[in-house]
């Protein structure tokens, strides 16, 4: 008898080494980001991360969408008691098959929703320094400026999601 019968033929260590990834993520990322440290606190506020401010450009302008075929998507809520923040800018740039990150028509900015959503549709993120990534800003003088630089699983990957927790300036 056939032990691996149920093993998918397309299964193989890197689908495996995915999905552990993908369920640690699900097990360690609401302890390390949104779980606070003592339950009065609240909503812990992002932090940024280090190299997130690169080829940052002030006030990029408001845009519908930098292309198509990609799209960065995310939230934005109040640290503490965790509410979603309306008509708050977030600035995205990326490296894409436009050009690099301070290519101008590979940056914009968008507003969040009444629920605190966000999206941007722009062209294919490309590697940049080995790495397919995207930069994101908050940096209104309403709340603390946080700039983060998520990393994607692969350059084919056709989206990317962002959260930012917002502390009070």
């Amino acid at each position: 008898m056939n032990d691996r019968k149920w093993i998918s033929p397309n299964y193989n260590r890197r689908h495996f080494l995915k999905r552990v990834a993908c369920g640690a993520a699900l097990v360690t990322t609401p302890t390390v980001l949104t779980l606070p440290a003592h339950a009065s606190e609240g909503l812990a506020p992002t932090k940024s991360m280090r190299g997130g401010s690169n080829n940052y450009s002030p006030n990029a302008p408001l845009v519908d969408n930098l292309g198509q075929g990609f799209l960065v998507y995310g939230s934005v809520r109040r640290a503490g008691a965790g509410e979603p923040l309306a008509n708050v800018r977030i600035q995205i740039w990326a490296a894409t098959a436009r050009g690099g990150e301070r290519e101008p028509s590979n940056h914009g900015s968008v507003m969040t929703a009444a629920d605190g959503t966000f999206q941007l549709e722009m062209i294919q993120i490309v590697p940049n320094f080995g790495q397919p990534h995207a930069h994101l800003a908050y940096d209104d003088e309403d709340f603390k400026t946080v700039f983060l630089r998520p990393v994607m699983g692969s350059s084919s990957d056709t989206s990317v999601e962002a959260n930012f927790v917002l502390a009070a300036a």
